[in-house]
């Protein structure tokens, strides 16, 4: 005890601090005691530094995590943020032995009470939600191609929700062609591995509302024909793929904690290739929409999938509420930096929610300009009825590029539409975080009958706005 509590004494966390115990064999970590209000209360960013940086080396690791039940979600989807699954190193290959990390919580604060099993199987099935969609991210374009993505991952799926009668619906290659869908066919047709459009329905009895999520899956983004500079441009193509990649492991676990509304998970699928069959700037292709697009940069492809993708939920799913999130510009970390993702949506409620959800679970969101009476005009064509590119990138360019896929439903759609621009917190350095996972767990929290997702939803319970400021504030002062 007197160990202890002289390692606390010499902590001074500004931001965070750590002290080694018992020659190096345990470290003591603290958090800040304060963040801002832009900022999460479990300070879910700076754990998952902590835990990469303080925790010793070995086969068999322990970390015992001290916060309140409230910020237990964000802090579990922290934790596994440190420890990624994918490697192909050559030393990892000759070392046979199991790494085992074992996580334990220790709850304080007024609901201190017992973890329940159904908190532990929800933060399970986040966390491998979390772990999945940053090891697809970070599995290269030979190995994870729109072929191995569908015959790997949407049996994964499968498994889960056998019992729930969950069956894939796959449109690919040339029947994307006949069927409308312009905007993923003519991505993906110079690929040697075809485009295809894939959709999960999960249909539960006594729904109440139709809810779609949209995840854009270039598993390779070379820029097309309008092609990305080959030194710094092009490496890190792979990365086009993590909001696909966040919507399956978001999916799968919504599914596994019992989803209580209609949900389906779309995956427009595309290597936006260069070849003899590539798109060409100038060229014009009708979307599923019904709307035509003149192509002035192949190297703004995601909005084109993604349009496609929402006017499918739109037409033949009938959904009230679509989601799409898509690593979809560069601007956003400019606009909203590389730990924030930008929000566009046509609900000021949605939008306000986005941002709550964002500070539960640590995947932090702030939101755009949406104007479309001012901003669209940027997509104006002679030839078409827009472009798919703007004509002025010092005038909002990622509003507008969402607007650009807002548009593929109307801007007079009577339901919800959000839109969420992950480009730069979906990595921290050259690997993936898993981003996604767990803001759109927590955003739909309240459609879940898992209490942790219910406590961590926005939108879960009546809260004042004044009020739940002044709480968060509090907790903010209390954090340690």
């Amino acid at each position: 005890i007197q160990l202890w509590q002289a390692a606390l004494s010499t902590l001074n966390p500004n931001p965070t601090d750590s002290c080694p115990l018992y020659l190096n064999y345990a470290t003591v970590a603290a958090l800040p005691s304060r963040v801002s209000r832009h900022n999460s209360p479990s300070a879910a960013h700076f754990i998952t530094r902590l835990v990469r940086t303080c925790l010793p080396p070995g086969t068999h690791r322990c970390i015992l995590m001290v916060c309140e039940r409230s910020d237990a979600f964000a802090s579990a989807c922290a934790l596994a943020r440190a420890f990624p699954l994918f490697t192909h190193r050559s030393g990892a290959s000759r070392r046979p032995e199991k790494k085992t990390v074992t996580v334990e919580f220790f709850l304080v604060g007024q609901d201190n009470g017992p973890v329940e099993v159904s908190t532990l199987q929800c933060l399970t099935s986040a966390t491998e939600g979390v772990r999945l969609a940053a090891r697809i991210v970070d599995t290269p374009c030979n190995e994870m191609n729109t072929d191995t993505f569908l015959e790997e991952h949407i049996q994964e799926i499968k498994k889960v929700g056998k019992e729930l009668g969950i069956v894939p619906t796959v449109i690919r290659d040339e029947e994307l062609k006949a069927r409308g869908f312009g905007g993923i066919y003519g991505v993906g047709k110079a690929a040697i591995h075809p485009p295809a459009l894939a959709i999960l329905s999960h249909t539960p009895d006594g729904a109440t509302q139709t809810i779609a999520w949209v995840g854009k899956g270039i598993v390779y983004d070379t820029g097309g024909l309008s092609m990305k500079g080959k030194k710094t441009g092009m490496p890190g193509g792979k990365r086009e793929c993590r909001q696909v990649a966040g919507t399956l492991g978001a999916g799968s676990a919504a599914i596994k904690q019992g989803f209580k509304d209609t949900l389906h998970a779309i995956f427009c699928l595309a290597e936006n290739s260069v070849g003899p069959n590539a798109t060409r700037p100038d060229d014009i292709h009708l979307l599923y929409s019904g709307k035509t697009v003149e192509i002035n940069n192949t190297d703004a492809e995601g909005r084109l999938v993604l349009a496609d993708g929402v006017s499918y939920a739109c037409k033949d799913l009938g959904a009230d509420i679509i989601l799409d999130i898509a690593t979809l510009t560069g601007a956003q970390g400019i606009a909203t930096g590389k730990y924030h993702a930008a929000v566009l949506t046509n609900s000021a409620e949605w939008e306000a929610a986005c941002v709550r959800a964002g500070e539960q679970c640590g995947d932090l969101v702030h939101p755009l300009v949406y104007c479309p009476e001012l901003h669209f005009s940027e997509f104006t064509s002679a030839v078409a009825d827009m472009k798919n590119s703007v004509a002025d990138r010092d005038n909002s360019p990622s509003s507008c590029a969402g607007l650009f896929i807002a548009s593929h439903i109307g801007f007079d759609w009577p339901g919800v539409w959000v839109h969420l621009d992950i480009a730069a917190p979906v990595h921290a350095g050259e690997r993936a975080t898993g981003f996604g996972v767990a803001l759109l767990l927590a955003l739909f929290g309240q459609a879940s009958e898992d209490p942790l997702l219910n406590l961590v939803s926005p939108l879960g319970c009546e809260v004042d706005p004044q009020e739940g400021d002044a709480e968060r504030d509090s907790k903010r002062r209390r954090l340690v």
